[in-house]
């Protein structure tokens, strides 16, 4: 189940904005919906929202956070093999793979570029198949 929103909408479209896989539908000033079938569940759009118009999967009211305390992903340089899965899973391109820090340096890795732009989905740490991102609350390290 899906993530949905109440008649409290205002049409204020920042969840639209935010939603990382396009899933909320709707235009400005009118009721917006979650498109089921997109929807990740990942609670960016419960998170932004200062209406309280989100309901979680289990229904509840989703609690919004502010996006100081989001969460945001840890690389783990040691685990990662710069595959870049992770950058291109990202549709707010705030990963990139790090520059070498040398000529011939092959000991590249992921990191968050742009920690503006991540709205803590978690598709990044979904989306690595050897396990090096986790998200962690607050600051990125």
């Amino acid at each position: 189940m899906s993530y949905f929103i109440t008649e409290k909408c205002i049409g204020c479209t920042l969840c639209k904005k935010l939603c990382p896989v396009g899933a909320v539908e709707g235009t400005l000033k009118e009721r917006h919906r979650i498109n089921e079938k997109r929807c990740v569940e990942c609670g960016v759009c419960g998170r932004a929202c200062g209406q309280g118009a989100i309901l979680d999967q289990a229904g509840n009211q989703a609690e919004q956070v502010p996006k100081s305390k989001w969460k945001k992903p840890v690389i783990l340089r040691e685990k990662c093999s710069a595959c870049s899965m992770c950058v291109w899973n990202c549709t707010k391109d705030a990963l990139k793979i790090a520059d070498p820090s040398y000529r011939g340096d092959i000991s590249v890795f992921a990191e968050l570029a742009a920690p503006e732009r991540c709205v803590g989905c978690g598709i990044c740490e979904s989306a690595c198949p050897l396990h090096a991102i986790y998200m962690k609350a607050g600051e990125a390290e």
